[in-house]
């Protein structure tokens, strides 16, 4: 086994707990928070229904040089309007495990993402953890954050 990472997201949004739990949930709204150079497409049938526990969701996206990539995740636990969990079941990582919490604060909704991901091809894996994947994942989650004050003024 190797290293596991340990990424942690906060943002608080100007909105609802009821929009953003709708708005976060459904999958299909991810490709408007990702940035366009992943060329992320949700390929599962969308249901138009929250997550839901035992839910499977594939996606093509291309991080790197544009070379597409196949990626399975479940919904492996929601408790409605508080948190819901996503699992890789095939893509590039040996281990994602995301958590996503909501919370009521003053000013709107506290989201905070947890992310435990663990880098495939041993010590290369390591070494492009340290080269770009790391710094790839930050600037993800700051474009998201971005485009969510934006969706949510």
């Amino acid at each position: 086994m190797g290293k596991i990472y340990r990424l942690e997201y906060e943002q608080v949004i100007n909105t609802s707990l009821d929009e953003a739990w709708d708005f976060f949930s459904a999958a299909e709204n991810l490709e408007r928070i990702t940035p366009s150079y992943m060329r992320y497409d949700v390929t599962s049938p969308q249901t138009g229904k929250p997550v839901y526990a035992g839910q499977i969701i594939t996606y093509k996206v291309r991080p790197v040089l544009g070379i597409p990539l196949r990626w399975v995740t479940e919904i492996t636990h929601v408790k409605e309007g508080v948190y819901f969990v996503d699992e890789q079941r095939r893509g590039p990582y040996s281990l994602w495990h995301h958590q996503h919490h909501f919370e009521r604060v003053t000013g709107g909704v506290k989201m905070t993402d947890i992310v435990h991901y663990e880098m495939p091809f041993g010590i290369l894996g390591r070494f492009a953890h340290g080269l770009f994947v790391k710094k790839q994942l930050d600037d993800i989650f700051e474009y998201r954050k971005q485009q969510v004050n934006e969706l949510f003024k």
